[in-house]
C-alpha cells in the first residue's frame, strides 16, 4: 500500500524511523522487583543517553496481574511506531525456556529487522565473569559454605541443563567451599541436601551462605530458599547450619541487579547487539 495515496492518508501511516529501536525484556515488575528494573533503567540512561526503551514482560502470571506488556505486543507498538529496526536485550540469567520462547516471537515480525541480544550467562566467559564480581559475596573456606541458587528448569530436555549442570562443575573445580543447586530440575537441590546430610551436616564448619543467581531475588529468595518452613534454609538449619544470604538496601536476600559489574554486563550485550545490528 502506497502510503502517499488515498487510503495511506486516511490512515495516517507513522512516517518510518531512521533509528533503531530497543526493547528490554525482563521477567516482571512485581512491587519489590520495581528497584532492581529502577536500577537498570538507571546504568541504561548513562551507558544510552537520550535514549529512551521499550519495555517487554515475559512473566504471563505477571502480565496478567498488572496488564504489562509481553513481547508480541510491545514488537507490535514498535513496528507500529515506524520502526524497521529493532534489538531485543532480555534481563534473563539462563538462555532457557523463556529465551527460546522470545526466540520465536521475534521470527512472527518479518517486518522488523531484529537482533536478540545474549543472556548474562550465555558464553562460558560470561560465566567465569559473574562468578567472579560474586566472589565479593562468598565465605571464605575456613568461615563456611557458599550455595549458589539457581532458578533452574522441569524440562529433562531443556538445552539449557548443560549450562546448569556445567555451572555446578565449575565451580566445584574453581573454588574448595562453593556448591551448586537449582530450585527445579538438575543440579537437584534435594540431591545436594541428601548428600550433605550422608556426610554427617554441620561439623567443622557451620555457617552456610546462599546466594541467588537470579536478576531479581524475589518470592523465590523468601520462600524457596529462606522461608521459615519448607526451605533451603529451614532443611539446611536443620542440618546445624547457621543459615544467611547477602542482603540489599532493603534488607531483601541480593540479586544480581543490586551488583553494578553485573548491570554493566548488560550493557555489554545491548552495545553489542546494537553494533551486530547496524552491521547488517
Amino acid at each position: 500500500m502506497n502510503q502517499h495515496g488515498y487510503i495511506g492518508r486516511k490512515m495516517r501511516l507513522p512516517a518510518l524511523q531512521d533509528k533503531a529501536a530497543t526493547i528490554i525484556a525482563a521477567f516482571g515488575s512485581s512491587s519489590r522487583a520495581k528497584e532492581p528494573l529502577a536500577l537498570f533503567a538507571e546504568r541504561y540512561s548513562r551507558a544510552f543517553p537520550g535514549e529512551e526503551p521499550f519495555w517487554a514482560y515475559t512473566s504471563a502470571i505477571i502480565r496478567k496481574k498488572t496488564g504489562l506488556p509481553g513481547l508480541q505486543e510491545t514488537l507490535a507498538r514498535v513496528e507500529a511506531a515506524g520502526y524497521r529496526r529493532a534489538v531485543v536485550q532480555p534481563l534473563h540469567v539462563f538462555p532457557g525456556t523463556e529465551y527460546q520462547q522470545m526466540a520465536e516471537i521475534c521470527n512472527f515480525f518479518p517486518g522488523l529487522r531484529l537482533v536478540l541480544g545474549e543472556t548474562l550467562l550465555h558464553r562460558w566467559d560470561f560465566v567465569r565473569e559473574t562468578l567472579a564480581v560474586l566472589e565479593e559475596d562468598f565465605l571464605p573456606p575456613q568461615t563456611g559454605i557458599n550455595l549458589l541458587a539457581l532458578h533452574g528448569t522441569p524440562l529433562a530436555a531443556d538445552p539449557v541443563n548443560i549450562v546448569y549442570l556445567g555451572l555446578e562443575r565449575l565451580v566445584a573445580d574453581l573454588y574448595p567451599n562453593v556448591l551448586a543447586a537449582s530450585i527445579e530440575g538438575v543440579p537437584d537441590h534435594e540431591a545436594l541436601f541428601a548428600r550433605l546430610r550422608r556426610q554427617g551436616g554441620a561439623r567443622d564448619v557451620r555457617r552456610l551462605r546462599i546466594l541467588p543467581v537470579m536478576f531479581f531475588a524475589g518470592v523465590h529468595a523468601e520462600d524457596d530458599l529462606m522461608g521459615e518452613s519448607d526451605s533451603w534454609r529451614a532443611t539446611l538449619k536443620a542440618m546445624g547450619y547457621e543459615v544467611d544470604c547477602p542482603t540489599s538496601p532493603d534488607g531483601a536476600c541480593k540479586g544480581l541487579a543490586h551488583y553494578p559489574q553485573i548491570l554493566y554486563f548488560f550493557m555489554e550485550r545491548l552495545a553489542r547487539s546494537k553494533t551486530l545490528l547496524d552491521l547488517h
